[in-house]
């Protein structure tokens, strides 16, 4: 099975559209080829891509911040030398001046699969800036952890925040790149944009529900995502924080196991 990054690299004809023109990359520590070189170093080698600009969702480009609501600030690429722009920093939405940098944005997220899950907003926020400034969108998929189950409320009108992009289920079944289908069919965007999908994938298939066990290491696209159980739990344990509970972020099993000290233990 290839993910988007990966058939993007070893196909120079899905490359074939980027050649001569500045390209940005929108990514965080899950952006890994099969094996395991981040999506900035695998994209730099490549002779015909110019990498011009960096993106990091929440958590930053390498999520080397470990709480959760921490901002992370722009900085530079000490290897490659191309800004690194902070979608979560002192804004949530790409500046205009950022946009300049660059003709066509890379995105490679790993989601989990969930309505709050930021990334989501993320991507629908750079949508809506490539629409303004006229950019291209390219999503390089991944699997949806989750799988294809469709479950949980929907989002009411009037509700929207950075942890809730528009009228979608907790648990809404789709990858990154359909996901963005979504966006433009739903809120009319207007922007040339492109999936390049994955090849293999087995979204139905049992036990891995579209994550290919065995085959792909699980990479943290975010602090307290340390593996696969915990994907496939959070859009129903991460409601626990909207109560006194704790559900275990900074443990080695975040989002799988929660309690407090003052639970009564089971008579």
């Amino acid at each position: 099975m290839k993910f988007g990054l990966d058939r993007l690299l070893s196909d120079p004809d899905l490359r074939r559209d980027l050649k001569g023109r500045r390209v940005a990359l929108l990514a965080h520590p899950a952006s890994v080829t099969a094996d395991l070189t981040h999506a900035v170093d695998a994209l730099a080698a490549c002779d015909d891509i110019t990498l011009t600009a960096l993106f990091g969702p929440q958590h930053g480009m390498k999520g080397d911040l470990q709480d959760n609501m921490m901002e992370s600030p722009d900085y530079r690429d000490p290897v490659h030398g191309v800004p690194v722009f902070s979608l979560y920093g002192e804004v949530r939405r790409p500046k205009d001046e950022w946009m300049e940098t660059f003709d066509v944005i890379l995105i490679d997220l790993q989601d989990l699969g969930c309505r709050i899950y930021t990334y989501v907003t993320t991507l629908l926020y750079v949508l809506e800036a490539a629409q303004k400034h006229g950019k291209s969108v390219w999503v390089l998929d991944r699997p949806n952890p989750a799988g294809r189950p469709v479950e949980g409320l929907t989002l009411r009108p009037g509700w929207e925040s950075f942890v809730g992009a528009g009228p979608i289920p907790m648990r809404h079944g789709l990858t990154m790149g359909e996901l963005g289908q979504w966006f433009i069919h739903h809120f009319r965007i207007d922007v040339d944009y492109h999936v390049i999908t994955m090849e293999n994938w087995s979204p139905d298939q049992a036990p891995g529900c579209g994550w290919p066990l065995l085959e792909r290491a699980w990479v943290n696209p975010s602090p307290n995502a340390p593996n696969l159980s915990m994907a496939r739990a959070y859009a129903g344990t991460v409601m626990l924080e909207g109560a006194t509970l704790s559900e275990g972020r900074g443990t080695t099993r975040p989002l799988e196991l929660f309690g407090a000290p003052d639970i009564a233990p089971a008579p």
